[in-house]
């Protein structure tokens, strides 16, 4: 019968298999030096039978690797980010690696003790998704802590970093919406004081420009990045002195609430407003109506991601910026059928 597992040391094995616990580190570790067959056979029936488990973390360690990642995001419970933590889970397992998440609960406190965290359980490098872009790095940099930003990086920062450009895709996402002929388009923007906010704005703004109409501040409605979020925004808006007969809306779980009000309001979407709305998942083909979104190439940022942390050579400071996709759908006003890659998988 075997030994309570987990109790086990490596001196027991030596003494069940009848050799020496340096013979036992060898057959462990592979190395690095030979042991014969029979002994090597002595040895892992001595395992077999003691029920020992060598310790992974510490012969990690010892090699200087832990073979484990951090990955840092505000808010798990956000369906964009659950599908690309998701993605990034399933890439690092078939590397042979594992993946720790820290949600920081969009507080920006709480993210610097996730890095500590992660730091001191000596992670091999980080993926971060910040509650903003003015992300502070400095404890990981001085780590020696590699980190990739899913986001355009800091000034100055060593981290590499995986984006869309938010502001091109803001630009596309409004541009779509005066191409059906709607000609006072409105935004729900995130928190103003958060930088991606102000990308967002920026695009929705650049395209009315464009076409000639004015981008009022009036027609600028903040919300959280919730459903709840949305919810207000979009009862302000149709409470409001402003008319919209569009609105750009900056994140799919502020659509979601947008809706709700729409419904509350006798709003008729598209008909008396068209939505386009950004970071868009599959739940934006099963809404009602469908929505149209930007949507960014999870698979893509997942695979990009990983490379870079598992590359050898340094990475300081490069970007890989990858295409986004506008899904057209009911909600802005296109002819839409669920097609095959609107599954729920």
């Amino acid at each position: 019968m075997g030994l309570n597992i987990g109790k086990v040391t490596r001196r027991e094995v030596a003494l069940a298999a009848g050799t020496s616990e340096a013979v036992v580190s060898y057959v462990v570790n592979n190395g690095p030096r030979p042991v014969s067959a029979s002994t090597r056979q002595k040895v892992l029936d001595a395992i077999a039978e003691t029920g020992y488990r060598p310790n992974t973390i510490a012969r990690s360690l010892a090699a200087g690797s832990t073979k484990t990642y951090g990955l840092i995001v505000p808010n798990i419970r956000n369906p964009f980010l659950a599908a690309l933590a998701h993605a990034l889970q399933q890439e690092m397992f078939s590397t042979g690696r594992v993946l720790l998440l820290g949600d920081s609960n969009d507080n920006k406190e709480r993210e610097r003790e996730i890095l500590r965290t992660f730091i001191e359980r000596r992670v091999d490098g980080i993926i971060w998704y910040g509650v903003d872009r003015d992300v502070d790095m400095r404890d990981a940099h001085a780590a020696g802590v590699p980190i990739v930003v899913l986001d355009k990086a800091p000034s100055g920062s060593e981290a590499a970093s995986v984006f869309i450009n938010e502001t091109e895709a803001a630009f596309a996402a409004t541009k779509h919406l005066l191409e059906h002929g709607r000609n006072s388009v409105g935004i729900i923007s995130g928190p103003r004081k958060n930088l991606n906010s102000q990308d967002r704005i920026d695009g929705w703004r650049q395209a009315l420009t464009l076409n000639k109409i004015a981008a009022s501040d009036r027609l600028i409605f903040e919300a959280g990045y919730t459903r709840g979020g949305g919810y207000a925004a979009g009862k302000a808006m149709f409470s409001g002195a402003v008319q919209t007969d569009a609105v750009f809306v900056s994140n799919e779980l502020q659509a979601l609430g947008l809706l709700a009000a729409a419904t509350e309001f006798g709003v008729r979407i598209p008909e008396d407003l068209a939505i386009v709305c950004f970071n868009g998942t599959i739940n934006s083909a099963f809404s009602n109506p469908t929505l149209s979104a930007i949507e960014q190439p999870i698979e893509t940022i997942a695979k990009s991601s990983i490379n870079l942390l598992l590359r050898s050579a340094p990475f300081a400071g490069e970007s890989i910026e990858c295409d986004f996709r506008l899904r057209r759908r009911a909600s802005c006003g296109c002819d839409y059928e669920r097609d095959t890659f609107d599954r729920d998988e």
